[in-house]
């Protein structure tokens, strides 16, 4: 953490639970005081919500957070982000960094009605276990303290990657669902384990760990497929395994798959 929160006051439009992930992890990170932290949403219980479990400020009224904050982000859903950037985009000060997390909302569209920094954050839902990634596109207002203090607030809950905008569609279908493949992979290999004698208590702890720890170890640096390589003996079982993925069009399916979110996260957007 480089410890440039620290002097901002962050305003979130929106308490959902996108937002109140990124609170938390400020939180426990240290980066940020409770009392620098503001938050809007028009549900009463939300707020109370917040307030009781954060010990943040909540109010209703979207132009006392854009008052309050240096670092505004705008964490509400897509379909209500117009009429958001209508009530509060001429009041937002030309110097303060703002950050939409809202998916499919592009720089283009934020431009129109906001002239502050702009960054476009697409974070995915790991961000609630602190170990999420956020994908961040920047108009060229940013500069590099700017990013840093990006960097900074979605690195609390994982980590961030700075990309083009024309390859966010990409990341849509990679991160952003990415997760989906992922656990339909793990619900598959529960399904099976079961089906060949395992209790359900002792699968899901085999395949929990196991997704974990392959993570981890091809996060120390080498290629995915060096240690598939590895793992696979001639003749064994993971041959055995992996013969049957491919005669099946596993990878194949993945690439349709993936390429299948790119276009729809296109028409979407």
């Amino acid at each position: 953490m480089n410890g440039k929160l620290k002097a901002k006051k962050i305003g979130f439009i929106g308490g959902g639970a996108m937002g109140e992930a990124i609170i938390a992890g400020l939180l426990k990170a240290g980066v940020c005081s409770a009392e620098a932290i503001m938050v809007s949403d028009a549900s009463a219980a939300r707020r109370e919500h917040l307030k009781a479990r954060h010990g943040i400020a909540v109010t209703n009224d979207n132009m006392a957070v854009v008052s309050h904050a240096n670092v505004l982000v705008l964490a509400v859903k897509p379909q209500v982000m117009p009429e958001v950037l209508r009530e509060v985009g001429h009041s937002i000060h030309d110097d303060a960094v703002v950050i939409s997390i809202a998916a499919g909302i592009r720089i283009a569209t934020l431009i129109q009605s906001v002239k502050a920094r702009l960054v476009r954050a697409m974070p995915n839902v790991c961000v609630t276990v602190g170990e999420g990634i956020t994908a961040l596109v920047s108009t060229p207002r940013v500069d590099a303290h700017d990013r840093a203090v990006t960097e900074e607030l979605f690195g609390a809950v994982g980590s961030a990657l700075w990309v083009e905008e024309a390859k966010m569609d990409a990341v849509t279908a990679i991160s952003g669902s990415g997760p989906a493949y992922v656990f339909l992979i793990m619900e598959a290999l529960m399904q099976a384990g079961v089906e060949n004698g395992l209790t359900l208590e002792q699968v899901r702890a085999l395949v929990y760990q196991t997704v974990k720890g392959s993570a981890a170890l091809a996060m120390e640096g080498e290629h995915p497929a060096v240690l598939r390589e590895r793992v696979t003996s001639p003749g064994g079982t993971t041959a055995a395994a992996l013969h049957e993925l491919e005669s099946h069009g596993v990878r194949a399916a993945f690439l349709a798959a993936v390429a299948a979110a790119v276009r729809r996260s296109k028409e979407l957007g």
